[in-house]
Order: structure tokens, then sequence, then C-alpha cells
């Protein structure tokens, strides 16, 4: 099948290409790679792959584009760390609804004068932002209390968008939420905005990777946000991708939505104990905590019942694993000035 995916050469797009590819599908891919500039990818040479610079806000292009594929994995969004939400609040807001409108008009022509079969729409586990019962259950998100966050509000809004296609315009949908996603390939985003974490300056405020770099930089003690009661449920990037072109490919996940994520919940206190241990062996571990965010949401728990039932599917790479992966990577990109 020929497949768009929209944001390709971002962090969890970059995954998706790749599961889609090793699962034999035609890959086109779109990004303006205004959040990293140009990456290169492994998969660049893949016969199979095909690399588009554009704006996944501009209709016509996208258009184009769809009008010769089956499905569209509609992945294109600004989108960062927790630091992120408090610097570009309405730009976060405007861009992201401007990208899901335009993705929206292509996606709709498409399929009513080409091939094109289904839009599989990323969404985020902060559209969960403000509840109080876990874990956090399909269908629960229309009947809490909407997410404080611009960023949380519109990734509400993005599967409005995809329910609103459907009624419409009979455009089959499926919503995907990714868990905190942690993996390789994240580099310096051009826009960050570099925040001081005690004697360490970071610019991407996700907690794996920037505790990994605190850590690998020396930091003793060590600075977390908040008291570290922040519970996460941490998914690796290969576990997410898996996921989503699974969601995209089964029958059974028509006009569906699904929390993709481990059922695994950590503590921001556990996992840096376990990175700190892995990086400086018996040294004694020293917390200092300094102020929260007020977006930092204290426990985000899914239900993956409903993902592994109906997909089949099961988020199964342990944190270990992924932090074996993750900090000689991080390692090497500060060594290399990437981060």
């Amino acid at each position: 099948m020929n497949v768009l995916v929209s944001g390709s050469s971002g962090f969890i797009g970059g995954y998706v290409v790749q599961e889609l590819l090793a699962r034999g599908h035609q890959v086109v891919g779109i990004d303006n790679f205004s959040k990293y500039g140009k990456v290169e990818k492994s998969y660049d040479d893949d016969p199979n792959y095909r690399l588009v610079e554009g704006d996944a806000q501009d209709v016509e292009l996208m258009t184009e584009l769809l009008s010769d594929c089956d499905h569209f994995i509609a992945g294109a969004a600004m989108i960062g760390g927790i630091s992120y939400f408090h610097a570009y609040a309405y730009d976060l807001l405007a861009t992201n609804e401007r990208i899901m409108a335009a993705s929206c008009d292509a996606a709709i022509k498409a399929h009513s004068e080409g091939k094109l079969q289904k839009v599989t729409y990323l969404s985020s586990s902060m559209v969960f932002e403000s509840t109080d019962v876990w874990p956090s259950v399909e269908g629960s998100e229309r009947e809490i209390a909407p997410p404080l966050s611009s960023y949380g509000f519109q990734k509400l809004a993005v599967e409005y968008f995809a329910r609103a296609a459907w009624d419409q315009y009979q455009l089959p949908y499926t919503i995907c939420r990714p868990f905190n996603c942690v993996g390789i390939g994240e580099a310096r985003a051009l826009g960050d905005v570099e925040v001081a974490s005690g004697n360490v300056k970071l610019a991407m405020s996700h907690v794996v990777p920037d505790l990994v770099q605190k850590v690998l930089k020396g930091q003793d003690p060590l600075h977390i946000l908040g008291d570290g009661s922040q519970i996460r449920c941490y998914t690796y990037g290969g576990d997410l991708a898996r996921g989503i072109v699974t969601a995209m490919e089964h029958p059974a996940a028509l006009n569906e939505d699904f929390n993709l994520s481990t059922p695994v919940a950590t503590s921001v206190l556990e996992l840096a104990e376990v990175i700190w241990r892995k990086i400086n062996g018996d040294r004694p571990l020293e917390i200092v905590s300094d102020p929260a965010y007020e977006y930092d949401v204290n426990r985000r728990i899914p239900s993956v019942d409903k993902a592994k039932e109906v997909l089949g599917f099961e988020a199964d790479t342990s944190l270990d694993e992924m932090l074996d992966e993750v900090i000689p990577w991080i390692r090497q990109a500060q060594a290399d000035g990437r981060i």
C-alpha cells in the first residue's frame, strides 16, 4: 500500500516510517524541517521511500500527495517538551489547528476522488490531562474536564476533527494516543528555549533525555522538576510505531481510538534512580527538587486493554532496554554537539 506520513522526519515519525518500510509499504514523507532542520535517516535511500520538503498546512500540496495514497498517517504538529507548552502556548494551538484543518481538507478531497481509505491521526495522552481517575480508558476524554494546556486542548481537537470529518464526509479514521515516547534520534530543536536546571542548561524538556544529559554531564546533586512523584508510562518509540502501523492496517480499528503505551508506571524518582545507577553505579544519589511547571501532570496512566484485545498490540520493551539504547546515543550526541 502507498502511505503518506506527515511529520515524517520527526521523533515518532521516524520510527513510523521505518516500521512501514519494514512491512513492505511504499512511503511518502512530508516535513518542513521546522523543528530540527534536515535530519539524516537510515532509510533515506530506501527505494520505497520518497521525502517531500513541504508544509502540511499547504492544502494543494497535501491533496496532490494524497491522490495516489491508500493511507494517511497524520503526524505533523508543532510539538515539544513541557517547556514548549509554556513558551509557545499560542503557537502550538494556532499552528496545529491550521495543520489539522489542511490535512483534513486534503484527505476529504482525496477520499472522495481517489483511493484514500483512511486517516490515522496521532493524538496524545495529554487529552487526559484533567482526569482524576486512572487508568485512563478510551472514551473518558470526552467525559472529563477539558485539558488546561493549549497543547492538550489542541490534541483533543484533533480527535474532534477526526470524528467530524467522518460525521459529515464519511472520511474513515483511527485515533492513536502515544504515551511518553522514549527512543533515539531526538536532537536539539531549532526553536527550543534553554531552561536552567541546576548548573546545566537544557533545551528538550523531556524527562528521560533531560535526566540522562544531566547525569552524563556530572550534575550532582541531580535536579528534578517537582518532588519526583509524577508518574509516567515510558513507551519505546519502536513499540509505538508498531502500534500505529497495526492500527492503520487493522480492519477492526476503523473509526476507533486506541491508547498506545506500556502499562508499567514509573515515578520520576524511580526513573532518576535507574538512570543514575546505569551511569554512576553505586555512587550515592542526592536529589534536589526544582519548581514544577504549571502543566506538569502528576499522573498519566492509560488503560491498554483495548489495544491488546482489538489489535493484539502490546508495548513490551522494558525501561532497562530503552535506557541501554538511549544512554549511549545521548552520550555520542553530546560529544558531537547535537544536543
